[in-house]
């Protein structure tokens, strides 16, 4: 049974940080895209960042420089650094793992977690 848990989230004063961790289980995630989406409400699901096997990353333009994806393959487990947050990043973040290409624009992956909510004040 494959799992993604995420963890991390919570609350936090605009310009601070957090780091959300997933970790894969039921499944071996070293060759394979991860990826970070989130979604707000009444807003459409946003692909954040992807990490390939080899680390090779991607983002999307409104977190560039603010955020760092990264993975660890030994664990079975992917990042998401979050610094100098801003309100309009409050959302429920998802993460996802699938095999295949890897580019933020992907939407279509194998496995998905629950969410962890990310909220900025």
């Amino acid at each position: 049974h494959v799992q993604l848990v995420e963890s991390g989230g919570g609350s936090v004063q605009a310009g601070g940080s957090l780091r959300l961790s997933c970790a894969a289980s039921g499944y071996t995630a070293s060759s394979n895209c991860m990826a970070w989406f989130r979604q707000a409400p009444g807003k459409e699901r946003e692909g954040v960042a992807v990490v390939d096997s080899d680390g090779n990353t991607d983002y999307a333009d409104s977190v560039k420089g603010r955020f760092t994806i990264s993975r660890d393959n030994g664990k079975n487990t992917e990042y998401l650094q979050m610094n100098s947050l801003k309100p309009e990043d409050t959302a429920m973040y998802v993460c996802a793992a699938g095999w295949g290409g890897c580019a933020v624009g992907r939407r279509t992956y194998n496995y998905w977690g629950q969410g962890t909510q990310v909220t900025v004040s």
